[in-house]
Protein backbone atom coordinates (compact mmCIF):
# COMPACT_ATOMS: atom_id res chain seq x y z
CA UNK A 1 0.00 0.00 0.00
CA UNK A 2 1.70 3.05 -0.73
CA UNK A 3 1.46 6.29 1.65
CA UNK A 4 1.07 9.79 1.76
CA UNK A 5 -1.72 12.23 2.05
CA UNK A 6 -4.78 11.03 1.40
CA UNK A 7 -6.09 12.09 -1.74
CA UNK A 8 -8.93 14.55 -2.26
CA UNK A 9 -11.20 15.45 -5.02
CA UNK A 10 -13.82 18.18 -6.68
CA UNK A 11 -16.20 15.42 -6.90
CA UNK A 12 -19.24 14.23 -4.81
CA UNK A 13 -21.66 11.33 -4.29
CA UNK A 14 -23.44 13.26 -6.81
CA UNK A 15 -21.06 13.03 -9.51
CA UNK A 16 -21.26 11.24 -12.33
CA UNK A 17 -18.79 9.01 -14.51
CA UNK A 18 -18.79 11.24 -17.34
CA UNK A 19 -18.08 14.64 -15.28
CA UNK A 20 -15.00 12.83 -13.61
CA UNK A 21 -13.89 12.07 -17.02
CA UNK A 22 -14.26 15.61 -18.55
CA UNK A 23 -11.42 16.69 -20.09
CA UNK A 24 -9.09 13.71 -19.95
CA UNK A 25 -7.93 12.04 -22.97
CA UNK A 26 -7.68 8.15 -23.03
CA UNK A 27 -6.61 7.94 -27.02
CA UNK A 28 -4.62 5.15 -27.43
CA UNK A 29 -5.32 3.35 -24.34
CA UNK A 30 -6.76 -0.20 -23.81
CA UNK A 31 -9.17 -0.83 -20.92
CA UNK A 32 -11.19 -4.04 -19.96
CA UNK A 33 -13.61 -3.50 -18.00
CA UNK A 34 -15.59 -6.76 -16.25
CA UNK A 35 -19.44 -6.63 -16.82
CA UNK A 36 -19.69 -3.74 -18.94
CA UNK A 37 -22.83 -5.38 -20.11
CA UNK A 38 -25.04 -4.32 -17.28
CA UNK A 39 -25.59 -1.95 -14.65
CA UNK A 40 -22.67 0.68 -13.77
CA UNK A 41 -20.54 -1.74 -15.59
CA UNK A 42 -22.17 -0.40 -19.02
CA UNK A 43 -21.40 3.09 -17.62
CA UNK A 44 -17.80 2.61 -16.37
CA UNK A 45 -17.23 1.46 -20.12
CA UNK A 46 -19.14 4.55 -21.71
CA UNK A 47 -16.87 7.21 -19.63
CA UNK A 48 -13.94 5.74 -20.70
CA UNK A 49 -14.81 5.15 -24.49
CA UNK A 50 -16.25 8.70 -24.50
CA UNK A 51 -12.45 10.22 -23.20
CA UNK A 52 -11.75 7.81 -26.51
CA UNK A 53 -10.37 4.50 -24.78
CA UNK A 54 -10.79 1.31 -26.86
CA UNK A 55 -13.11 -0.91 -24.51
CA UNK A 56 -13.65 -4.36 -24.36
CA UNK A 57 -16.40 -5.68 -22.41
CA UNK A 58 -15.53 -8.57 -20.72
CA UNK A 59 -18.98 -10.49 -20.36
CA UNK A 60 -20.58 -14.00 -19.44
CA UNK A 61 -23.81 -13.05 -21.44
CA UNK A 62 -21.92 -12.09 -25.00
CA UNK A 63 -25.54 -11.37 -26.36
CA UNK A 64 -26.01 -8.63 -24.01
CA UNK A 65 -22.23 -7.35 -24.20
CA UNK A 66 -22.88 -6.96 -27.81
CA UNK A 67 -25.82 -4.69 -27.12
CA UNK A 68 -24.14 -2.90 -24.81
CA UNK A 69 -21.54 -2.27 -26.82
CA UNK A 70 -23.84 -0.92 -29.84
CA UNK A 71 -25.23 1.57 -27.12
CA UNK A 72 -21.76 2.74 -26.03
CA UNK A 73 -20.46 3.23 -29.57
CA UNK A 74 -24.14 5.22 -30.58
CA UNK A 75 -23.99 7.79 -28.00
CA UNK A 76 -20.19 8.46 -27.47
CA UNK A 77 -19.27 7.97 -31.55
CA UNK A 78 -16.78 5.94 -30.69
CA UNK A 79 -16.61 2.69 -32.40
CA UNK A 80 -13.33 0.81 -30.81
CA UNK A 81 -16.07 -1.29 -28.12
CA UNK A 82 -15.49 -4.85 -28.49
CA UNK A 83 -17.22 -8.14 -26.40
CA UNK A 84 -14.88 -10.84 -25.19
CA UNK A 85 -16.70 -13.47 -23.36
CA UNK A 86 -15.35 -14.61 -19.99
CA UNK A 87 -17.07 -16.57 -16.67
CA UNK A 88 -15.20 -15.37 -13.72
CA UNK A 89 -16.49 -18.49 -11.90
CA UNK A 90 -14.67 -20.67 -14.73
CA UNK A 91 -10.67 -21.17 -14.69
CA UNK A 92 -11.00 -22.03 -18.69
CA UNK A 93 -12.84 -19.26 -19.81
CA UNK A 94 -10.41 -16.81 -17.73
CA UNK A 95 -7.15 -18.73 -19.19
CA UNK A 96 -9.49 -18.43 -22.75
CA UNK A 97 -9.76 -14.47 -22.32
CA UNK A 98 -6.07 -14.09 -21.26
CA UNK A 99 -4.63 -16.35 -23.76
CA UNK A 100 -6.23 -13.84 -26.90
CA UNK A 101 -5.17 -10.54 -25.24
CA UNK A 102 -2.42 -8.96 -27.44
CA UNK A 103 -0.36 -6.16 -26.45
CA UNK A 104 -0.34 -3.57 -23.50
CA UNK A 105 -3.24 -3.33 -21.23
CA UNK A 106 -3.45 0.24 -19.66
CA UNK A 107 -6.88 -0.08 -17.71
CA UNK A 108 -8.49 -3.11 -16.03
CA UNK A 109 -11.77 -2.43 -14.19
CA UNK A 110 -12.38 -5.29 -12.20
CA UNK A 111 -16.35 -4.36 -12.18
CA UNK A 112 -18.19 -8.00 -12.65
CA UNK A 113 -19.80 -10.00 -9.27
CA UNK A 114 -22.88 -11.36 -7.84
CA UNK A 115 -24.26 -10.30 -4.24
CA UNK A 116 -25.91 -12.26 -1.59
CA UNK A 117 -26.88 -15.35 -3.60
CA UNK A 118 -28.38 -18.57 -2.31
CA UNK A 119 -25.44 -21.42 -1.85
CA UNK A 120 -24.02 -22.07 -4.75
CA UNK A 121 -20.44 -23.49 -5.94
CA UNK A 122 -18.30 -24.00 -9.03
CA UNK A 123 -17.07 -27.35 -9.89
CA UNK A 124 -14.09 -27.33 -7.78
CA UNK A 125 -16.69 -26.64 -4.65
CA UNK A 126 -15.80 -23.01 -4.41
CA UNK A 127 -18.13 -20.80 -2.97
CA UNK A 128 -19.47 -18.84 -5.67
CA UNK A 129 -19.93 -15.33 -3.94
CA UNK A 130 -15.76 -15.74 -3.42
CA UNK A 131 -15.23 -17.60 -7.03
CA UNK A 132 -16.74 -14.89 -8.74
CA UNK A 133 -15.60 -12.02 -7.21
CA UNK A 134 -12.06 -12.65 -5.94
CA UNK A 135 -10.69 -15.16 -7.14
CA UNK A 136 -12.15 -14.83 -11.20
CA UNK A 137 -10.53 -11.06 -11.07
CA UNK A 138 -7.17 -12.37 -9.31
CA UNK A 139 -6.72 -15.21 -12.45
CA UNK A 140 -7.74 -12.03 -14.61
CA UNK A 141 -5.53 -9.64 -13.10
CA UNK A 142 -2.34 -12.16 -12.51
CA UNK A 143 -2.91 -13.62 -15.95
CA UNK A 144 -2.64 -10.23 -18.12
CA UNK A 145 -0.35 -8.85 -15.49
CA UNK A 146 2.72 -8.94 -19.12
CA UNK A 147 0.36 -6.77 -21.13
CA UNK A 148 -0.41 -4.45 -17.61
CA UNK A 149 3.62 -4.14 -16.93
CA UNK A 150 3.64 -3.58 -21.21
CA UNK A 151 1.44 -0.81 -20.46
CA UNK A 152 4.02 1.47 -18.44
CA UNK A 153 1.62 2.96 -16.10
CA UNK A 154 -1.46 0.82 -16.01
CA UNK A 155 -4.35 0.92 -13.36
CA UNK A 156 -6.54 -1.64 -12.36
CA UNK A 157 -9.67 -1.01 -10.32
CA UNK A 158 -11.43 -3.52 -7.85
CA UNK A 159 -14.98 -2.67 -7.26
CA UNK A 160 -15.60 -3.64 -3.46
CA UNK A 161 -18.55 -2.43 -1.42
CA UNK A 162 -19.16 -1.08 2.11
CA UNK A 163 -20.43 -4.61 2.55
CA UNK A 164 -16.63 -5.61 3.14
CA UNK A 165 -17.52 -4.31 6.83
CA UNK A 166 -19.61 -7.16 7.22
CA UNK A 167 -16.85 -9.71 7.19
CA UNK A 168 -13.14 -10.27 6.89
CA UNK A 169 -11.45 -13.02 4.95
CA UNK A 170 -12.37 -16.34 7.18
CA UNK A 171 -8.87 -17.90 6.25
CA UNK A 172 -10.16 -20.92 8.50
CA UNK A 173 -13.19 -21.51 6.09
CA UNK A 174 -13.50 -19.67 3.36
CA UNK A 175 -15.63 -21.71 1.25
CA UNK A 176 -18.19 -22.27 4.20
CA UNK A 177 -17.50 -26.29 4.41
CA UNK A 178 -17.77 -26.07 8.07
CA UNK A 179 -19.40 -22.79 8.93
CA UNK A 180 -23.50 -22.37 7.96
CA UNK A 181 -23.39 -20.67 4.87
CA UNK A 182 -24.53 -16.94 5.25
CA UNK A 183 -25.34 -14.90 2.05
CA UNK A 184 -24.56 -11.25 3.55
CA UNK A 185 -21.49 -13.04 5.18
CA UNK A 186 -20.16 -14.46 1.74
CA UNK A 187 -20.60 -11.45 -0.11
CA UNK A 188 -18.70 -8.94 2.71
CA UNK A 189 -15.70 -11.86 2.81
CA UNK A 190 -15.24 -11.58 -1.13
CA UNK A 191 -15.51 -7.59 -1.17
CA UNK A 192 -12.71 -7.65 1.63
CA UNK A 193 -11.04 -9.97 -0.76
CA UNK A 194 -10.94 -7.29 -3.43
CA UNK A 195 -9.59 -4.81 -1.12
CA UNK A 196 -6.63 -6.83 -0.12
CA UNK A 197 -5.86 -7.67 -3.41
CA UNK A 198 -5.64 -4.16 -4.05
CA UNK A 199 -2.64 -4.21 -1.32
CA UNK A 200 -0.89 -7.22 -2.43
CA UNK A 201 -1.26 -6.02 -6.27
CA UNK A 202 0.54 -2.59 -5.19
CA UNK A 203 3.38 -4.38 -3.67
CA UNK A 204 4.17 -6.46 -5.70
CA UNK A 205 3.71 -4.51 -9.46
CA UNK A 206 4.02 -1.02 -8.64
CA UNK A 207 7.66 -1.34 -9.82
CA UNK A 208 5.77 -2.55 -12.68
CA UNK A 209 3.93 0.80 -13.17
CA UNK A 210 1.09 -1.42 -11.55
CA UNK A 211 -0.97 0.57 -9.33
CA UNK A 212 -4.03 -0.81 -8.20
CA UNK A 213 -6.90 0.65 -5.91
CA UNK A 214 -10.13 -0.54 -4.08
CA UNK A 215 -13.89 1.18 -3.99
CA UNK A 216 -17.37 1.06 -2.91
CA UNK A 217 -19.62 2.43 -6.19
CA UNK A 218 -22.79 2.95 -4.15
CA UNK A 219 -25.85 1.91 -3.56
CA UNK A 220 -27.31 1.33 -7.19
CA UNK A 221 -30.51 -0.59 -8.36
CA UNK A 222 -28.90 -2.87 -10.61
CA UNK A 223 -29.45 -6.40 -11.82
CA UNK A 224 -26.80 -7.26 -8.99
CA UNK A 225 -30.20 -7.37 -6.96
CA UNK A 226 -31.37 -10.09 -8.23
CA UNK A 227 -30.99 -12.68 -5.40
CA UNK A 228 -32.05 -10.00 -2.48
CA UNK A 229 -35.86 -9.26 -2.33
CA UNK A 230 -37.18 -5.38 -1.80
CA UNK A 231 -38.26 -6.70 1.70
CA UNK A 232 -34.44 -7.54 2.33
CA UNK A 233 -33.18 -4.56 0.68
CA UNK A 234 -35.54 -2.07 2.63
CA UNK A 235 -34.39 -4.16 6.14
CA UNK A 236 -30.66 -3.51 5.22
CA UNK A 237 -31.37 0.36 4.40
CA UNK A 238 -33.46 0.74 7.74
CA UNK A 239 -30.65 -1.41 9.58
CA UNK A 240 -28.22 1.89 8.41
CA UNK A 241 -30.40 4.46 10.57
CA UNK A 242 -31.75 7.57 9.59
CA UNK A 243 -28.39 8.52 7.30
CA UNK A 244 -28.81 5.50 5.04
CA UNK A 245 -27.28 7.17 1.81
CA UNK A 246 -29.54 7.77 -1.08
CA UNK A 247 -29.69 5.33 -3.83
CA UNK A 248 -27.33 6.59 -6.71
CA UNK A 249 -28.00 6.39 -10.81
CA UNK A 250 -25.73 4.20 -12.78
CA UNK A 251 -23.93 7.48 -13.92
CA UNK A 252 -23.35 8.27 -10.64
CA UNK A 253 -22.21 4.60 -9.27
CA UNK A 254 -19.65 4.54 -12.15
CA UNK A 255 -17.98 7.56 -10.79
CA UNK A 256 -15.70 6.18 -8.46
CA UNK A 257 -15.16 3.41 -10.60
CA UNK A 258 -13.80 6.06 -13.67
CA UNK A 259 -12.48 7.81 -11.04
CA UNK A 260 -9.91 6.09 -9.67
CA UNK A 261 -9.20 4.27 -13.41
CA UNK A 262 -8.48 7.63 -14.71
CA UNK A 263 -7.74 10.69 -12.67
CA UNK A 264 -4.64 12.23 -12.58
CA UNK A 265 -5.13 13.21 -9.13
CA UNK A 266 -4.39 9.77 -8.68
CA UNK A 267 -1.30 9.71 -9.63
CA UNK A 268 1.54 7.40 -8.10
CA UNK A 269 -1.44 6.20 -5.68
CA UNK A 270 -2.40 2.73 -4.93
CA UNK A 271 -3.58 0.20 -2.10
CA UNK A 272 -6.59 2.00 -1.12
CA UNK A 273 -9.80 2.52 -0.66
CA UNK A 274 -12.43 5.36 -2.28
CA UNK A 275 -16.46 5.98 -1.84
CA UNK A 276 -17.94 8.68 -3.06
CA UNK A 277 -15.27 9.78 -4.81
CA UNK A 278 -12.64 10.41 -1.81
CA UNK A 279 -10.35 8.04 -0.75
CA UNK A 280 -12.25 6.38 2.44
CA UNK A 281 -10.89 7.12 6.05
CA UNK A 282 -11.13 4.24 8.96
CA UNK A 283 -14.38 2.37 9.64
CA UNK A 284 -16.08 4.03 12.86
CA UNK A 285 -17.90 1.60 14.76
CA UNK A 286 -21.68 1.45 13.95
CA UNK A 287 -21.00 3.65 10.76
CA UNK A 288 -21.80 1.97 6.88
CA UNK A 289 -18.46 4.16 5.57
CA UNK A 290 -14.85 4.10 5.41
CA UNK A 291 -12.35 1.17 5.28
CA UNK A 292 -11.89 -2.12 7.53
CA UNK A 293 -8.51 -2.25 9.25
CA UNK A 294 -8.51 -5.94 7.95
CA UNK A 295 -9.45 -4.62 4.47
CA UNK A 296 -5.67 -2.82 4.52
CA UNK A 297 -3.79 -5.64 6.69
CA UNK A 298 -0.84 -6.40 4.76
CA UNK A 299 -0.35 -9.30 6.39
CA UNK A 300 -3.82 -10.93 5.23
CA UNK A 301 -3.27 -9.44 2.09
CA UNK A 302 -0.53 -11.47 1.39
CA UNK A 303 -1.68 -14.69 2.96
CA UNK A 304 -4.98 -14.00 0.91
CA UNK A 305 -2.36 -13.73 -2.38
CA UNK A 306 -0.67 -16.41 -1.29
CA UNK A 307 -4.25 -18.78 -0.66
CA UNK A 308 -5.60 -17.45 -3.68
CA UNK A 309 -2.34 -19.08 -5.92
CA UNK A 310 -2.66 -22.34 -4.56
CA UNK A 311 -6.62 -22.50 -4.74
CA UNK A 312 -6.14 -21.41 -8.54
CA UNK A 313 -3.63 -24.25 -9.11
CA UNK A 314 -4.54 -26.87 -6.76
Amino acid sequence: MTTGTPVSTPFTAASTALEVVAGIDLTGRRAVVTGGGSGIGVETARALAAAGADVTLAVRQPEQGARAAAEITGTTGNDRVTVAPLDLADPASVTAFVATWDGPLHLLVNNAGIMASPEMRTPQGWEMQFATNHLGHFALATGLHPALAAARGARVVAVSSAAHLRSPVVFEDIHFQRRDYEPWAAYGQSKTANVLFAVEATRRWAQDGILVNALHPGGIRTNLQRYVTEEELARLRTQSGPAAPAWKTPEQGAATSVLVATSPLLDGVGGRYFEDCQQAGPNQPGSRTGVAGYALDPEAAQRLWQVSEETLTS
